[in-house]
């Protein structure tokens, strides 16, 4: 259980709705003591936990609370008075609970299926959409337990079995009635190999990067190596189609418990699924459209009507006729003291550290583009309903999310404007990216995304999921190569408890690594001066690192007079551009000239 942090006094839940609130609250954040006035992003809440909550005040009371109402009245009392509100106003909830659906002959995908299967078809036989899983398993594995466990899991999870077969063009599902994984099959002594550490790196690049047919399956592939008696290298690779990430959290949660149960000659103490996917599949097919899904489509339309065909950023190479999605990645740490205070500043001003961290990154890509409107694609797990948060398959969706510069805001300016279309967003996030493409009628092309062409995902160590945890094995993670750009750029940021990670995986072909450490530290120092000047206009904010202002001052004083006062930075950079070697200029601010 988390420590509790209270900033008032505690004063314990006396109404029922508060006692009833507190107890949700209490699952969602696994703390005992909470009193009507703690706060629930202080308490470690985020947006995808806030979901939670208020997908269980829609289950419990069969009322539709926005997301915005948590992050408005975020005390367990004021949140309290919005539910009673809503309650005496007999306002149902106009969403169908989602329960176990008449099968059809015909299963039909889910629209994030069918996303998916739609790219597969357009570029098959690539690893795009692979999700790979390398551990180390260090201590005594029970072969045989373990394969027991593993087919437990799959034969639990229909959407693992499952495979999509075309009939005239169309997809559909097909659940394997029995898939079975035979270990025998997958496991390779490797205890005398030599040069192992590197042959071990090669089998797990090369299992990352395998190949699956959606109409034959299996979509979940396992290898287990002998590296020692007490040492193994286990490796599972799905596709996306039948996972995500928060697919993979239940993954490793269930498969600890199916093994530690069997292992002790117990029964699985595992609930029983109320719905399958295909259950989802057939609800959501149901449900979204008509006036519903109109309404959803009509807010993404206004949203995006003046988007841009292309981020500008700019980029070593030029753009290819077509992507090849080689990629390459970049990570460094943000310090715990920074992460402290990007928490405290996003407390302050009522937003999540998604959110700070998100209008951080928006506010970079303007002052390297210097468009007016950014256009950032951020994935959302799309769990909403209390019915499938413990169900493995594709439920993740992706939003496009919009702000608009004129380029005399602050900081603080953008971090609520950033806020209020990602509560927007989060409320018309059941519409599937592809069917907003198709409704948009954006005009595909093979060297570029549709709508963004930069991604930015957050994740913390709160996040739905669990490690996998097998009675005497200790885990540890084994890195393998994963050459995949699916954007020109991704941004990701995972919060722990000594700071944030920051990953730009970045496509080869338009950028070089030398390129994109540039624009990693610019966003560090953007983000240090912010926290310092948030009420500053943005383009007095600094991204220059100490040695760039030293070049700027000293190396190339002479050269000030060139560049007047009155030019904004991306004109600078523009004509640095075409004076440096690798088309990428270091970034200057107007008031250091």
């Amino acid at each position: 259980l988390s420590l509790r942090q209270v900033g008032e006094e505690y004063i314990a839940p006396t109404t029922q709705i508060e006692q009833e609130l507190c107890t949700i609250w209490s699952e969602v954040l696994r703390i005992e003591k909470i009193g009507i006035h703690d706060n629930f992003f202080k308490l470690g809440g985020h947006s995808l936990l806030a979901t939670q909550v208020i997908s269980r005040i829609r289950h419990n009371y069969n009322i539709d609370l926005p997301l915005r109402a948590l992050f408005e009245h975020p005390t367990l009392q004021a949140l309290s008075q919005d539910v009673e509100q809503l309650m005496t106003k007999d306002t149902l909830s106009l969403i169908p609970p989602i329960v176990v659906q008449q099968r059809p002959d015909i299963l039909p995908l889910s629209f994030a299926q069918q996303r998916l299967w739609f790219l597969d078809q357009l570029l098959p036989d690539t690893a795009i959409y692979n999700v790979p899983l390398a551990l180390k398993l260090i201590g005594h594995l029970n072969l045989d337990i373990f394969e027991r466990a593993f087919n437990a899991l799959i034969e639990r999870h229909e959407s693992l079995r499952t495979i999509f077969q075309t009939v005239q063009g169309e997809a559909q599902q097909q659940i394997l009635g029995n898939l079975q994984i035979r270990l025998a099959d997958c496991y390779e002594d490797l205890s005398a190999q030599p040069e192992q550490q590197a042959y071990v790196q090669t089998l797990a690049t090369q299992e990352t990067n395998i190949f699956f047919n959606l109409s034959s399956g299996p979509l979940i592939h396992l290898k287990l190596f002998k590296l020692a008696s007490d040492e193994h290298l286990l490796l599972i690779t799905m596709h996306h189609i039948i996972c995500d990430g928060w697919s993979m959290g239940i993954f490793f949660k269930e498969l600890s418990e199916l093994y530690n149960a069997y292992l002790q000659n117990q029964d699985p103490d595992l609930p029983l699924l109320p719905i399958q996917y295909a259950d989802f599949a057939l609800w959501q097919r149901q449900w979204l459209q008509g006036e519903v899904l109109e309404r959803q489509l009509s807010y993404w339309k206004q949203q995006l009507s003046d988007i841009p065909d292309l981020l500008a950023l700019p980029t070593d190479k030029p753009r290819p006729k077509e992507l090849t999605y080689k990629g390459a990645s970049y990570h460094y740490v943000l310090s715990k003291d920074i992460k402290n205070q990007l928490n405290q500043f996003s407390q302050q001003h009522g937003c999540s550290l998604f959110m700070t961290l998100l209008a951080l990154f928006q506010v970079l890509l303007y002052r390297y583009t210097g468009q007016n409107n950014i256009v950032i694609g951020s994935p959302i797990a799309n769990r909403h309903y209390q019915e499938i948060e413990g169900l493995i398959g594709f439920f993740v969706n992706t939003l496009a999310l919009k702000t608009s510069f004129e380029g005399t805001e602050s900081f603080l300016d953008i971090l609520h404007q950033v806020k209020e279309t990602t509560l927007q967003a989060y409320q018309h996030q059941d519409v599937p990216f592809e069917q907003l493409v198709e409704y948009l009628n954006i005009t595909r092309a093979l060297n570029r995304n549709p709508v963004f062409q930069v991604m930015f995902t957050f994740q913390n160590t709160n996040n739905i999921g669990g490690e996998l945890a097998l009675h005497n094995l200790q885990t540890a993670p084994v890195f393998s190569e994963y050459p995949i750009a699916k954007f020109d750029l991704s941004a990701g940021a995972f919060e722990h408890e000594d700071g944030i990670n920051i990953s730009f995986d970045y496509a080869t072909d338009l950028f070089e690594e030398e390129s994109i450490k540039r624009f990693a530290s610019h966003f560090t120092e953007l983000i240090k001066d912010t926290l310092q000047k948030p009420i500053q206009s943005l383009q007095d904010l600094s991204l220059l690192t100490s040695a760039e202002k030293q070049q700027l001052l000293i190396e190339w004083n002479d050269t000030k007079a060139d560049y007047p006062k009155n030019k904004t930075i991306h004109q600078l950079f523009e004509e640095q551009v075409e004076k440096t070697p690798d088309n990428i200029a270091v970034v200057f601010e107007d008031q250091e000239l």
